[in-house]
């Protein structure tokens, strides 16, 4: 059975819901943009997107997705927990928010066929993202690298913090090196993409994404060691070149870990643990421990959270967190079903470097894109359509006239 052409609107909803997650509080930017404007360009594109979705599928024409139903019970929750407004009405517009993100990937999973189109609309769009990040650095070097963040880049054209442009320039790195290792694309389009990407996470010293990189990239090209030399060579210069690096430039790697923080701060993960402590410390009732209070900022006492699993349990309580273990574990598990291929490889490193950030980032239990990457790993690890044999088609038995047959018998 031939796979089903993928619509070109497809992507253009793809890209609608990165813009979607792209949030609306950062550094401040080179031209002032009112948070509400930015709210309204956000929260239009993921409605515009569930429009379209819904235009190109009218249909409804789904396909099974546990990724997807586990989200839809995590939106359920959402909806209990936010219902008694103990986060005020804000938590009902974020669950409506969840709701759109939530249908337009159920919409979208129709196309969910095991290949690479996914991908590559991911890599473009957050390409093109990064290159306002660039743009913005080469008009207002001083916008870009403000003193308020220590030096670290941030978006200057569009509301970004570093941690944001480290995260998409780390997935958009780890992505387009397992396209390259699969032959997927070439020498010179992987050295556009990873190139500028890699001075852009440089630039902003995200400790977060260059972890998930550097050990999401080692557990997915470690399941293509069996099966592909070009993964088994890159191993082998990758281990050469990072023992090199580690011995000749230790200080420097030190440095830019450090950021010039103290011990003790940097022991409390930047006064991270303060807040994990605090928020596990607060009382609760019995409902929300279970359920939370509903959807917020992911902040406790007016400071960040930075935890998805700790966010969770905040606003959705135990039972989202039981749902963000069951997403991860149920998609690490089909991966390592899976038999080796380049698809998979994308999909673990996906899986591997939310799991990572998810420690000291939050956006789990909410529309962000670490949720985008899952859906995206989910998207990869759909089994391929078997084909099935053409059925000979029946030739219906001509009628021979009685004068054709005598004539035959003369």
């Amino acid at each position: 059975m031939e796979t089903e052409r993928t619509p070109k609107i497809v992507g253009v909803v793809w890209g609608l819901l990165v813009l979607n997650t792209l949030g609306s509080a950062g550094a401040k930017t080179i031209v002032p943009l009112p948070r509400s404007l930015i709210q309204m360009v956000t929260m239009g594109a993921l409605v515009l997107a569930f429009a379209l979705a819904l235009a190109v599928n009218a249909w409804l024409r789904i396909r099974g997705s546990a990724y997807v139903f586990l989200l839809t019970l995590l939106l359920v929750t959402s909806v209990i927990s936010s219902a008694h407004l103990e986060s005020g009405f804000g938590a009902l517009f974020r669950c409506f928010r969840l709701t759109l993100f939530v249908g337009t990937l159920w919409l979208l999973s129709r196309w969910w066929d095991g290949t690479l189109t996914f991908v590559r609309h991911h890599i473009r769009m957050y390409f093109a993202v990064l290159g306002s990040v660039a743009l913005g650095l080469v008009v207002s070097p001083g916008a870009a690298l403000p003193d308020l963040y220590g030096g670290r880049l941030v978006g200057a054209l569009w509301p970004l913090t570093p941690p944001q442009i480290g995260q998409y320039a780390a997935v958009i790195i780890g992505l387009t090196v397992l396209l390259l290792l699969g032959r997927r694309t070439d020498r010179t389009s992987a050295a556009v993409v990873i190139v500028p990407s890699l001075v852009l996470l440089a630039l902003t010293h995200t400790r977060t994404a260059t972890l998930g990189l550097l050990l999401g990239l080692v557990l997915a090209i470690g399941s293509l060691l069996l099966t592909s030399a070009a993964a088994r060579r890159f191993f082998t210069w990758a281990v050469v070149i990072a023992t090199v690096a580690a011995v000749g430039f230790a200080s420097a790697l030190q440095a830019w870990f450090l950021r010039g923080q103290s011990k003790d701060n940097f022991s409390s993960l930047t006064g991270r643990a303060k807040v994990w402590d605090a928020l596990l410390a607060a009382p609760r009732t019995t409902g929300e421990q279970w359920f939370g209070v509903g959807l917020g900022d992911k902040s406790f006492g007016g400071l960040p959270i930075d935890n998805s699993w700790l966010a969770v349990y905040n606003e959705q309580g135990l039972i989202g967190v039981t749902l963000v273990a069951a997403i991860i574990i149920v998609l690490g598990g089909v991966a390592l079903l899976r038999p080796p291929s380049l698809q998979r490889a994308c999909a673990i490193f996906l899986i591997s470097y939310c799991a990572i950030a998810s420690y000291t980032e939050a956006g789990l239990g909410d529309a962000s894109p670490y949720l985008l990457h899952l859906a995206l790993a989910a998207a990869l690890l759909v089994a391929p359509a078997e084909a099935t044999p053409l059925a000979t088609p029946v030739v219906p038995r001509q009628r021979v006239p009685r004068w054709a047959k005598r004539a035959e018998v003369r």
